[in-house]
C-alpha cells in the first residue's frame, strides 16, 4: 500500500487521470477527482467505492476560475489534507483549428493552450498553498510530443508548445518549492489508448507507426503504464526526485520509424 493515508486530487475522470484514481485507490489513497464531465465522475468513483476503494468527486470546467476555485475547495474540505495532486486535464486542439503554424488562426493557438494549460495553473495555485503545511508530490501530465515530435502525423504546433510550456512550469514550481517538501514532476507520455487518442486509434497509418515508435509498447500504451509512474512520483519511494519530466513512451523518444 504505497499511498497507504495519502489524499489525492486528480484532475480528469478518462483515460489516464482515470487509471491513476483506480491505481492510487488500490494503493490506500483517498482520492478525488475533479472533471468536466458529472457522468465520467459518478462512473469512475463507483467502480473506486465497489473495489473497496475512497474516492469522492467534483465537476467543473478546469478552465473557469469560479468553478475550479469551487471544486477544488471542495476536494480539499473533503480530504482533510492535500498530499498530491495529479494534474491530467487537458486535451487536443485540433477540432478548434490546431495544425502546422502557418495554417492556424490565433483562436486555434489561444483555446489550445487555455485547455491545456489553465487547468494545471489553477489547480496547482489552488491547492500547493495548502501542501506547502506538510509537504507533497504534484505530477503534470505532459506529452512526449513537447520534445520528441512527429511532423508528419502529428503536426499540431500549439498542443506541443502548450506541454512544453507545462515542463517549464515543473521546473521553476520544483525550485521554488523544494524548500517546502513538495516535489514538482511531469511525465511526458507517448500515444496512448484513450479517448483522446481515438481518431488516432482508427487510423491504420498511425496504427502501424506506433508499432515501430513505440517497440517496448508494441503499439498504443495502456493507460495504466502512465498511471504506475504517477502512482511512484506522489509516493515517499520518489522521495528526493524533483524538477523531472519523465517519459514514459514505449521508446518513442529514442526510436526511429
Amino acid at each position: 500500500m504505497r499511498l497507504d493515508d495519502k489524499s489525492i486530487v486528480i484532475t480528469g475522470a478518462s483515460g489516464i487521470a482515470a487509471a491513476t484514481a483506480r491505481s492510487a485507490a488500490r494503493e490506500g489513497a483517498r482520492v478525488h477527482v475533479v472533471s468536466l464531465h458529472e457522468e465520467q465522475c459518478r462512473e469512475l468513483v463507483s467502480q473506486i467505492e465497489e473495489d473497496g476503494g475512497d474516492a469522492g468527486w467534483s465537476a467543473a470546467d478546469l478552465t473557469v476560475e469560479s468553478e475550479a476555485r469551487s471544486a477544488l475547495d471542495a476536494a480539499r474540505q473533503r480530504l482533510g489534507r492535500v498530499d498530491g495532486l495529479v494534474a491530467v486535464a487537458g486535451g487536443s486542439g485540433r477540432r478548434f483549428g490546431d495544425g502546422p503554424v502557418h495554417e492556424m488562426r490565433l483562436e486555434a493557438w489561444v483555446t489550445t493552450f487555455d485547455i491545456n494549460t489553465s487547468p494545471v495553473f489553477l489547480s496547482v495555485s489552488r491547492l500547493i498553498a495548502h501542501m506547502r503545511q506538510s509537504g507533497g508530490s504534484v505530477v503534470v501530465v505532459g506529452s512526449v510530443l513537447a520534445t520528441s515530435p512527429s511532423p508528419r502525423l502529428f503536426a499540431t504546433h500549439a498542443y506541443a508548445a502548450a506541454k512544453g510550456a507545462a515542463n517549464s512550469f515543473v521546473t521553476t514550481l520544483a525550485s521554488y518549492y523544494a524548500r517546502d517538501r513538495i516535489r514538482v514532476n511531469a511525465i511526458a507520455p507517448g500515444l496512448v489508448r484513450t479517448p483522446m487518442s481515438e481518431r488516432a486509434a482508427g487510423d491504420e497509418q498511425i496504427v502501424d507507426y506506433s508499432r515501430r515508435k513505440q517497440p517496448l509498447a508494441g503499439g498504443f500504451l495502456d493507460p495504466g503504464h502512465i498511471a504506475d509512474t504517477a502512482v511512484f512520483l506522489l509516493s515517499d519511494e520518489s522521495s528526493q526526485i524533483t524538477g523531472q519530466v519523465i517519459a514514459v513512451d514505449g521508446g518513442w523518444s529514442v526510436t526511429e520509424a
